[in-house]
């Protein structure tokens, strides 16, 4: 459903939401412009979703509506273009899915929002429900959710019941508790310009790598020409191995970052920080193939819960 179709569904249901009760005759009178078929499939919709019930009277459909506060109805209209954008999402894209392949990190406000919310209710996904509060709340106003009541909510999605918005409020102020922790924290710093700067820069960026990882992963940070960090990329999971950690993906994601160096990166699960032969083993490889390519190896940092080591300061 594009803005077009979104528009339509709109306008035929401007057209006789006013009236209390009807017949779907009368509705399809006042919607000439639109086909009789497209406002029976409006109206069989409206029913099932239970915003409209229905009884026969004289051979002739009779609809009256459900609910006396009729803005309800917005949110329902929101719902089918979102519904629409849903169906289009792969399996693979789905909130929690996503969350478990990419991190928590790569999830859009409405997936987020979808997580928290659980479930859904019949008609309407919790997917579909954290689309239509996301496009609510777009950009910078997605800050004001905090402010919003269950009241302001449920018109924009029948999913958001008592349990669900006290799981989206409890997730927010969770998350603005942290963030004030955070800020007390020193920050990550804009440049590394030694291991000390590295090893700060990767404790916090991979922490909960670091506090939670059940098994080895190796990512890899990279870096601009002022050796500012750029983004990270997770490169491969399972025990650390030089045979597995192969340098073409690892210069891959370089490339594409148009980087000037990189630092490597991988957690140990035991909580020792300390770094094994093949973690050593692993940083002279891949320093001499980033000779080759021109992207330094500037450092490889070791993340536990027990603290973060530099295997290029112990060297």
């Amino acid at each position: 459903m594009n803005h077009s179709s979104l528009q339509k569904l709109r306008a035929a249901i401007d057209s006789f939401r006013q009236e209390r009760e009807f017949s779907a005759h009368w509705a399809k009178l006042q919607c000439q412009d639109l086909s009789p078929s497209y406002i029976t499939r409006v109206l069989n919709q409206l029913a099932r979703d239970g915003h409209l019930e229905s009884r026969v009277e004289e051979r002739q459909t009779i609809y009256r509506w459900t609910d006396d506060d009729l803005t309800s109805v917005d949110g329902w209209i929101e719902r089918q273009f979102s519904r629409q954008q849903i169906k289009s999402v792969p399996l693979a894209d789905r909130p929690r899915e996503q969350l478990l392949q990419n991190g928590v990190e790569r999830l859009t406000n409405a997936q987020l929002l979808a997580i928290l919310i659980r479930v859904g209710v019949p008609g309407e996904s919790a997917v579909e429900a954290g689309l239509a509060i996301s496009s609510r709340f777009e950009d910078q106003a997605i800050s004001k959710l905090i402010d919003a009541s269950i009241h302001e909510l449920r018109p924009i999605s029948k999913a958001i019941r008592s349990d669900s918005y006290c799981q989206i409020m409890a997730g927010i102020e969770l998350g603005r508790r942290i963030a004030i922790l955070r800020d007390i924290e020193p920050p990550i710093p804009e440049r590394i310009r030694g291991s000390d700067d590295a090893i700060q820069m990767c404790v916090k960026r991979f922490a909960r790598l670091a506090a939670d990882g059940l098994q080895e992963e190796f990512h890899i940070v990279t870096l601009d020409t002022q050796h500012g960090p750029i983004t990270s990329h997770r490169i491969t999971v399972g025990t650390l191995d030089a045979s597995l950690v192969h340098p073409r993906e690892v210069f891959r994601f370089a490339i594409r970052d148009s980087a000037s160096a990189i630092i490597l990166v991988h957690n140990h699960p035991s909580g020792d920080p300390t770094p094994s032969r093949e973690d050593i083993a692993v940083t002279d490889r891949l320093s001499k193939v980033g000779e080759l390519v021109g992207i330094r190896v500037l450092d490889h940092i070791v993340v536990a819960k027990n603290g973060g080591r530099s295997i290029m300061a112990e060297r």
